[in-house]
């Protein structure tokens, strides 16, 4: 059941999904219901074949369901067109992937300006985003290295500074930790977790690593297309009063 609460960011309700394969419908989603809030850290784990990475991307815009609704920030994205998708992702959507696909020829700061050069932005405007997400990930004095130039971890903080440049309300990470090493992954993790407590950035993680689990404020488990447990190790992320806006960040 839907709380209707206005701290809750992403609604998806009844949400199913299949494919057709020959004459065969493959389900992928099963009727799925649930809700994510403003500033929470959102773990989403299962089998391969659960339908983890279908749900992230369905939230996120890339796919659109065969039935049900998924509200994002008050928007119902289950309706738009594959245009306004693309539109909508542009503003309010940052993705953080497991192999960073940072451009080699191009420097830290190049790398996260490439989604502003998108919107209608002056150049001063972009250089403050960029230096405010760079220094955010702790990298304002890595600004002219190459990603050769860079640590896994830090060219993993290129790519979260990328995801946050525009300012979205929703982040959506695809095994962000799945490429480095323990300490490097760590360090991944907490700054996920100091943007959805100090910025109130909204995170939802696709997971096989328990330990990057734990990290996260709830971890829904999925299996065959259905949600079969809901983790939730705190209720903290229901707060009514966020610690503060993306706005105070990025302004």
């Amino acid at each position: 059941m839907l709380s209707g609460s206005p701290n809750t960011l992403v609604r998806v309700q009844d949400l199913y999904k299949s494919f057709v394969r020959g004459n065969e419908e493959i389900q992928v989603l099963k009727k799925l219901t649930l809700e994510v809030a403003r500033g929470e850290f959102l773990a989403l784990m299962g089998p391969s074949g659960s339908g983890k990475t279908t749900l992230l991307n369905l939230i996120a815009g890339l796919d659109q369901p065969t039935g049900g609704s998924i509200t994002v920030d008050g928007e119902v994205i289950s309706e738009m067109s594959e245009s306004q998708l693309a539109r909508w992702r542009t503003r309010n959507v940052g993705f953080v992937f497991q192999f960073y696909y940072l451009l080699p020829v191009l420097t830290a700061y190049e790398n996260v300006e490439l989604p502003l050069l998108l919107l209608p932005m002056s150049k001063e405007q972009r250089r403050k985003q960029v230096l405010t997400a760079l220094d955010l990930v702790g990298l304002s004095s890595r600004l002219t290295h190459r990603p050769g130039m860079l640590s896994g971890g830090q060219q993993q903080r290129v790519g979260i500074a990328r995801a946050m440049v525009t300012d979205p309300a929703l982040i959506v990470a695809d095994e962000p930790t799945g490429d480095l090493d323990s300490k490097s992954a760590d360090e991944i993790l907490k700054l996920m977790q100091i943007l959805c407590e100090q910025v109130n950035k909204t995170i939802i993680m696709v997971t096989h690593d328990p330990h990057a689990a734990e990290k996260s404020q709830r971890t829904l488990h999925l299996d065959k297309g259905r949600l079969v447990e809901d983790d939730d190790r705190t209720r903290a992320y229901m707060r009514e009063t966020p610690p503060k806006t993306n706005q105070e960040v990025f302004t």
